[in-house]
C-alpha cells in the first residue's frame, strides 16, 4: 500500500461519523495515478508524486466508522458552509471561493464562462486578494487609530497599519489552503509591506524576483507548473511595463479634471490588461491550449469590481453576521456577483472568444519564455532582442500543424482529426474527459464526433478501419475497439494491409502493419501518443531515457501487476463469428 491515497465516496454511502481524522475500513479500488493522456496533457502522475500521493480510487460501501472523526471540518469548511447558506447558487461558490479558497459549490457551466473569458485568475486567491484583503485591514486600522490623537502623534500609525495588513496576510493565506499563489501573494505582500515600513520603493522586480526565490525554495516543483509561471508572468509583466519611463510618464498622479483623471486610470487598466495578456497567452495555451481573447477587456471592469465591491462587501456581511446584521451586505454581495458572472457569460459566448492551439513545441516555448524575461529585465533598447525572441517563438508555434491522429497511453482512446477540423474518437461512449483532452490537443473547440459514423471509417462493434488523407499521401489505420479478440486470421490481414495499428491488448506477431503498430506493450512503454502524418512526426510522453522517479517507479509497478504478457484478457474465442474485422 502507498502512503497516502484518495478516495472518491458517494454521498450517499458516507457514513455519520465520517470526519477528519476517522479511522475507517472500507474496500476501493486502487489505481497508480495517471500520467499525461496524451503529449502536452495534464501530467497528474508528477503532481501526485510531489502532494505523496500513491493511488486513487473509489470506495465500494459499506464504510464502517472504527473510530468516528472530529465533528467539525475546521474553519475554511465552516466558513464556505455559512457563506453558500447565505447565498445560494454559483454567487455563493464564486463567495466562497474568494474567501476560503473552496471552489466546489461552483457549477461547470459558470467555471467554463470564468475560463473562457479570462477571469478564472478571480477565483484562484492570489495577489488581487492578498491585496483586497492587505489593503482593506490597512485602510481599517489607520482610520480607526487615526481617532486616538495622543496615538497619532506619537506613533506611526501606517507602521502599525502595515503590521495589522501583514497578520491578514498570513491569516488570509492559513485560511485559504496556503496554496502556491497565494503564499507567493502573501510573501510579496510582507516585502511590500516591510519596504513601506522602511521608507524603501516597495514595488520593484526585486521584489518579484525575492517572492520566486522564497516560492522556489520550498516548493521548488512548482515552478514547471501553470499557477506559479501565470502568477509571476502577470506581476513581472505590470511591474515591468509600469517602471518603464515612458508609461510611468503618462500614468502618473497629477492635478487634472476628474474626467481626464477617470480616463487615465482606464486608458492605464486597459494598457495593463493588453499586456498582462500577452504575457500569459502563452503560459495558457501551452499549459491548457485555449486562452480567453476578451480577457482584457472583461477585466477592466471586473477586478475593480472584485476588489472594490465585492470583497468588502463580503468582508463586512461576515463581520456583520456576528450581531445578524449582516443581510445587506449579502444582498450588495450577491448583485455585485451576478453581475460577475454576467460578465463573464457575455465575454465567454461573444464570437471568437477562444483561442485554441494545439500542444506547443517545448523549444516555441522556450523562446516565448526567455524573450518575455528578457523584456522585463531590460530598460534600454536591448530589450528589443527579446521581443525579437518572442515573436521567433509566437511564430513558431503558430505554425506548428496539429497531429492528424492522438491515442492515449492505455490505446483505449484514439481521437483523429477530421478533414472538417473536428475530432473523432473511437469509442462512441467515451467520456467526457477523454473527449476534451483530445479535442484541446489538436486545438479545437468543439464536442467530439464518433468515429463510426465518419465518411472515411468504417466500423464494426470491435474494430474500426479508417483513411486518413494528409498532403498528396492516404493511410490506413485499424484500431480495436472492445476487448474481444479478433480472429487471427482476418487480423493478420488487415494488419498487413494497414499503415498504423492500434489496440488497448497485445496483438500477435502476425499481425505486422505497414509503418507503426501500437499496441499495449509498446504503449506502456511511449505512454500516449502524437502523430502527425504529412511529416511522420510522432511525440511521445514518456521518453524512454525518463528517469524520474513517477516515471520509472510507475514503470516498475505495472511490469509487477501485469507481467510481461497480458493476451489473456477475458474475451471471446478467436473463432467465434460474431467477431470481425469491419
Amino acid at each position: 500500500m502507498p502512503p497516502r491515497v484518495r478516495l472518491n465516496l458517494a454521498t450517499a454511502d458516507a457514513p455519520a461519523g465520517l470526519g477528519p481524522n476517522a479511522v475507517i475500513t472500507l474496500q476501493a479500488r486502487l489505481m497508480p495515478p495517471n500520467a499525461a493522456t496524451v503529449p502536452g496533457a495534464y501530467d497528474f502522475r508528477r503532481v501526485a508524486w510531489f502532494d505523496g500521493l500513491g493511488a486513487t480510487g473509489k470506495g465500494i460501501a459499506p464504510v464502517t466508522v472504527v473510530t468516528p472523526g472530529e465533528k467539525s471540518n475546521g474553519l475554511r469548511a465552516a466558513l464556505a458552509a455559512h457563506i453558500e447558506a447565505k447565498l445560494p447558487g454559483n454567487a455563493g461558490g464564486i463567495a466562497a471561493a474568494l474567501a476560503a479558497g473552496d471552489e466546489g459549490a461552483i457549477d461547470e457551466g459558470a467555471s467554463n464562462d470564468m475560463r473562457r473569458s479570462g477571469l478564472a485568475h478571480l477565483l484562484s486567491v492570489s495577489g488581487l486578494h492578498i491585496t483586497a484583503a492587505v489593503g482593506f485591514t490597512i485602510w481599517l486600522v489607520t482610520r480607526l487609530l487615526a481617532l486616538w490623537p495622543w496615538l497619532a502623534l506619537r506613533t506611526r500609525i501606517p507602521v502599525i497599519a502595515a503590521g495589522a495588513g501583514a497578520l491578514a496576510a498570513i491569516g488570509y493565506t492559513l485560511l485559504t489552503g496556503s496554496q502556491v499563489p497565494t503564499a507567493r501573494s502573501c510573501i510579496a505582500a510582507l516585502l511590500v509591506l516591510t519596504a513601506m515600513a522602511m521608507g524603501r520603493q516597495a514595488i520593484t522586480l526585486r521584489l518579484v524576483a525575492a517572492g520566486a526565490f522564497v516560492v522556489m525554495l520550498l516548493w521548488p516543483e512548482a515552478m514547471i507548473g501553470p499557477s506559479f509561471q501565470l502568477s509571476f508572468a502577470a506581476v513581472a509583466a505590470i511591474v515591468a511595463l509600469h517602471e518603464q519611463p515612458t508609461v510611468k510618464g503618462w500614468f502618473e498622479k497629477r492635478d487634472e479634471n476628474w474626467w481626464r483623471k477617470t480616463v487615465r486610470e482606464l486608458a492605464s487598466l486597459l494598457l495593463t490588461g493588453l499586456v498582462v495578456e500577452v504575457a500569459l497567452a502563452p503560459i495558457a495555451l501551452y499549459h491548457f491550449h485555449k486562452d480567453g481573447l476578451y480577457g482584457a477587456v472583461a477585466n477592466i471592469v471586473a477586478i475593480p469590481l472584485t476588489t472594490f465591491v465585492i470583497m468588502p462587501a463580503e468582508a463586512l456581511a461576515l463581520v456583520f453576521d456576528a450581531v445578524g446584521l449582516g443581510a445587506p451586505f449579502w444582498w450588495v454581495t450577491g448583485k455585485a456577483l451576478a453581475l460577475l458572472l454576467w460578465i463573464a457569460h457575455r465575454a465567454a459566448t461573444a464570437p471568437g472568444s477562444l483561442a485554441m492551439l494545439p500542444a506547443m513545441p517545448s523549444g516555441a516555448y522556450a523562446l516565448i519564455v526567455i524573450g518575455g524575461i528578457w523584456v522585463a529585465l531590460w530598460q534600454t533598447r536591448v530589450r528589443l532582442a527579446g521581443i525579437a525572441l518572442y515573436l521567433v517563438g509566437a511564430v513558431w508555434a503558430l505554425t506548428t500543424p496539429p497531429p492528424d491522429l492522438l491515442v492515449s497511453g492505455d490505446g483505449q482512446h484514439l481521437a483523429v482529426r477530421t478533414p472538417q477540423d473536428r475530432v473523432a474518437m473511437l469509442r462512441d461512449r467515451a467520456g467526457d474527459y477523454a473527449k476534451q483532452v483530445m479535442s484541446d490537443n489538436v486545438g479545437i473547440d468543439g464536442d467530439a464526433l464518433p468515429l463510426s459514423e465518419q465518411p472515411f471509417a468504417s466500423c464494426s462493434r470491435d474494430a474500426c478501419l479508417a483513411t486518413l488523407t494528409a498532403g498528396d499521401h492516404s493511410f490506413r489505420l485499424l484500431a480495436t475497439r472492445s476487448l474481444y479478440q479478433l480472429p487471427i486470421d482476418q487480423l493478420a490481414t488487415a494488419c498487413a494491409a494497414s499503415d498504423i495499428v492500434v489496440s488497448d491488448r497485445r496483438l500477435p506477431r502476425t499481425c505486422t502493419p505497414r509503418w507503426l503498430k501500437l499496441d499495449a506493450p509498446v504503449l506502456r512503454r511511449t505512454g500516449g501518443v502524437a502523430i502527425s502524418l504529412v511529416s511522420g512526426r510522432i511525440v511521445t510522453v514518456r521518453d524512454l531515457d525518463d528517469e524520474h522517479p513517477w516515471m520509472t517507479a510507475s514503470i516498475d509497478a505495472t511490469r509487477q501487476a501485469f507481467g510481461r504478457d497480458d493476451s489473456r484478457r477475458g474475451g471471446r474465442r478467436r473463432d467465434d463469428p460474431t467477431v470481425a474485422v469491419p
